[in-house]
């Protein structure tokens, strides 16, 4: 994914990448000395307060259903450290992300109640 491609999610939500922070640290592990020296261990952050990508309803979904996964300032942080490279941490990071925005976006189907 390029990086002035906006971040799919769905087809309602991409999230434009200027709104992504990427840190990278070193992965903790094993992993000898590649692993020691190379820091490919990828944080995401997004701040859901801030975005201009999501809309009110939107928003308060995710607020509402990822409320575990948000710090006190509304940043939505995703890690991923299984690859060697940080670029396919990166990738899977991003991922992981759309992934957990698609799922929070779902919305519940109404209950009917059966018939006797």
């Amino acid at each position: 994914m390029s990086a002035e491609q906006p971040l799919a999610v769905s087809p309602e939500l991409a999230i434009p990448r200027a709104e992504l922070t990427f840190r990278a640290s070193r992965a903790g592990g094993p992993g000898g000395q590649h692993v020691n020296t190379s820091s490919t261990r990828v944080e995401v952050l997004w701040n859901l307060e801030r975005s201009r990508a999501v809309s009110d309803e939107q928003r308060a979904r995710i607020r509402d259903k990822l409320a575990g996964r948000l710090d006190s300032e509304g940043n939505l942080r995703v890690v991923a450290s299984s690859h060697r490279s940080q670029t396919r941490n990166r990738e899977a990071a991003e991922a992981r992300l759309a992934d957990l925005l698609r799922r929070a976006l779902v919305v519940p189907k109404r209950r009917r109640k059966t018939r006797p």
